[in-house]
């Protein structure tokens, strides 16, 4: 009762609007909920706390005129083009009351009080996202990273910007170039027929030059999705079953656009790819251009930036791309986290002390095996205090209160280079000897570290700032071998993050598989908000 007062007071005071028309447009507002939706909406409170700052801003004016509210709703039918439920934000209704009646006081005091709600919250959405990402594919943000907090009032540019709404709806929009061109991409996808895709059954490794049954309906799904746009060089009547090179190339042009091996050979991977629907690869990029408002917001002039879906990463000076480069990620059943912190130092020719999962799974059951394995290995056996035990002396099937630490040297698990930064589940970037994987797809080989391709140039650029004494001061402890932790100039921004479509400046789209399944959700939790 004392919140509906004192909207009521506080309209009364501010208002400019005169008469019969005043006191609905406050009854609305009292309400708690309006009644001219096609079924009830309630406003809580903080929804009219906005909407009543908003109305303040105006000095209380209605401001939906006919003009203005068929712009509106121009730009909530475009909210399809970014991945949003344009009957999110009332549509239907807000073009059932356009044409209403002036004389009918409550409708339109309604309408006015609903087109707002609609215009505040797409300019939150657009901005922020409709979800709110901790609740669905949360990130991990340190102490001097903290999470981007959305605000709860109105945009600030929600009042100046009514008297040009297409502008202002292309303001909310995140002015970063992923989102734009995904975006774009999305819109070109939702103006076609969505296509009628073959599923192809499994069955053995289908290689270049073999005869297969399945081949007709592989050259079918690979046309109608555009991959095979011409067909008069293929095999018909009894060659039709040919797997021939045109078809090859195309699977090939399929398997680079879908983050896989591009050898040509259809096998398990390239098959689940091929087999998902029109229909779910629209979701895809309805779920990615969610993330992508969400990424905009964590995203800094100068930082690190991995991709662990496409497995790259990325260095970022003053808004400009400077360097990228191939990265390997966490398997599916150890993926590497989300998070966002900062590089705050360095360990030059590492050594490595194994984690107890990676022990446990991996390494016990070698050495079990081979005790030679450590020495071949360079692997130490140590207590818990740091001393070095004799392995000959463990029972290694029943170990306890050991640690294994690798040698450091360019043949360790960690290469020559760890780039540090805090977080609670011991990752970190680093060097790998392993340098043949970063020629597969998809790279999904690590235990949750990033092990990162060609790293000292990434350390070139976070030395950016260093001057020429202490490059050669890392330059020799890096020659000489020895380990040694180093702390860099300036502390770098480094956020490890997950989508799984993008598209090019050219409106090509690229999928990746979905290897630790975060899309599902999302889209469930998109469909539940817009119900």
């Amino acid at each position: 009762m004392l919140a509906m007062l004192l909207v009521s007071c506080q309209l009364a005071v501010a208002g400019a609007v005169a008469g019969e028309s005043d006191n609905a447009l406050q009854a609305e507002l009292q309400q708690g909920q309006l009644s001219c939706a096609s079924r009830p909406l309630p406003l809580a409170a903080s929804a009219r706390e906005t909407l009543l700052d908003f109305y303040r801003q105006q000095g209380s004016e209605r401001v939906w005129n006919r003009a203005r509210l068929a712009s509106l709703l121009t730009q909530l039918e475009r909210l399809a083009d970014d991945g949003l439920s344009p009957e999110a934000y009332h549509l239907a209704d807000l073009r059932r009351l356009e044409r209403i009646s002036a004389s009918d006081a409550q409708r339109t005091a309604c309408r006015e009080v609903l087109a707002s709600h609609a215009y505040l919250q797409a300019l939150q959405d657009l901005s922020w996202g409709r979800l709110d990402p901790a609740q669905v594919e949360p990130i991990w943000h340190s102490q001097h990273t903290p999470a981007p907090s959305r605000p709860s009032g109105a945009p600030a540019f929600a009042t100046s910007g009514l008297g040009d709404l297409p502008a202002t709806f292309e303001r909310a929009r995140p002015q970063f170039k992923p989102y734009r061109n995904l975006r774009n991409a999305y819109a070109r996808l939702r103006q076609q027929p969505l296509p009628a895709w073959p599923r192809i059954t499994d069955g053995p490794l289908l290689r270049p030059g073999k005869r297969d049954a399945r081949v007709p309906l592989l050259e079918q799904r690979l046309a109608r999705a555009g991959y095979l746009t011409r067909t008069a060089g293929r095999p018909a009547g009894a060659d039709s079953d040919l797997y021939d090179p045109l078809l090859v190339d195309a699977v090939e042009t399929f398997q680079r656009d879908h983050q896989l091996q591009p050898d040509g050979v259809v096998g398990p991977a390239t098959l689940t790819e091929l087999n998902i629907s029109a229909a779910a690869r629209r979701d895809q990029v309805r779920v990615n251009l969610e993330r992508l408002r969400w990424l905009a917001r964590e995203m800094e002039p100068s930082m690190v930036l991995v991709d662990l879906a496409g497995t790259r990463v990325s260095y970022y000076r003053d808004r400009q791309l400077l360097w990228q480069a191939r990265t390997q990620v966490g398997r599916a059943e150890r993926p590497s986290p989300l998070l966002k912190s900062r590089i705050t130092h360095l360990t030059l020719n590492p050594t490595w002390t194994v984690p107890p999962t990676i022990f446990r799974k991996d390494k016990l059951p070698e050495i079990q095996r081979n005790i030679g394995y450590l020495a071949e290995n360079r692997m130490r056996v140590l207590d818990n205090a740091g001393n070095e035990l004799n392995p000959h002396a463990i029972d290694w099937h029943n170990p306890h209160g050991i640690l294994l630490r690798q040698d450091a040297g360019p043949k360790s698990a960690l290469g020559v280079l760890a780039i540090r930064f805090p977080n609670p589940f011991s990752v970190y970037l680093h060097d790998t000897p392993s340098q043949q994987l970063f020629n597969k797809l998809p790279r999904v080989f690590s235990s949750g570290c990033v092990r990162v391709e060609n790293v000292l140039q990434l350390l070139d650029h976070l030395l950016a700032d260093a001057s020429p004494a202490e490059r050669e001061r890392i330059a020799a402890i890096q020659a000489s071998g020895k380990t040694k932790n180093v702390n860099l100039p300036h502390a770098v921004t480094i956020l490890l993050a997950y989508w799984t479509a993008e598209a090019d400046d050219a409106g090509r789209l690229q999928f990746r598989p979905d290897i630790y399944q975060h899309d599902a959700p999302i889209l469930a939790a998109l469909e539940a908000a817009e119900r």
